[in-house]
């Protein structure tokens, strides 16, 4: 028996050595162009761009849910309490104006 029948078949010849291949001279060029330094540098920086931008986009997104968790626990409050503050002045503006006195006379002097 021969060696090659026991390792598993005939090797088949490389594709890279043949000359008669049909795009051999475009896929010479095609992965000389990959393999430049150019486009490995373009490929770093445009990777580098990525993870800065999802990084910046996920502490923006951080900043974002403090931010408006803030404004709803202290600023929706302060806004509620001074529109009711609001509806009472006017209130007691009506009421001083139907009962005909003077509407400095009717609210409590501070």
């Amino acid at each position: 028996m021969s060696s090659a029948r026991i390792s598993g078949g005939v090797s088949l010849p490389d594709r890279g050595s043949s000359s008669k291949s049909g795009g051999g001279v475009i896929s010479r060029m095609a992965s000389s162009f990959s393999q430049s330094p150019v486009v490995y540098q373009g490929k770093r920086v445009a990777s580098d761009a990525a993870f800065v931008t999802k990084k910046l986009l996920k502490s923006t997104g951080k900043a974002a849910w403090i931010a408006g968790t803030t404004f709803l626990v202290l600023i929706v409050p302060l806004i509620i309490e001074m529109d009711r503050d609001q509806q009472l002045s006017e209130l007691e503006l009506q009421h001083a104006s139907l009962l005909g006195s003077s509407p400095s006379a009717s609210g409590p002097q501070k």
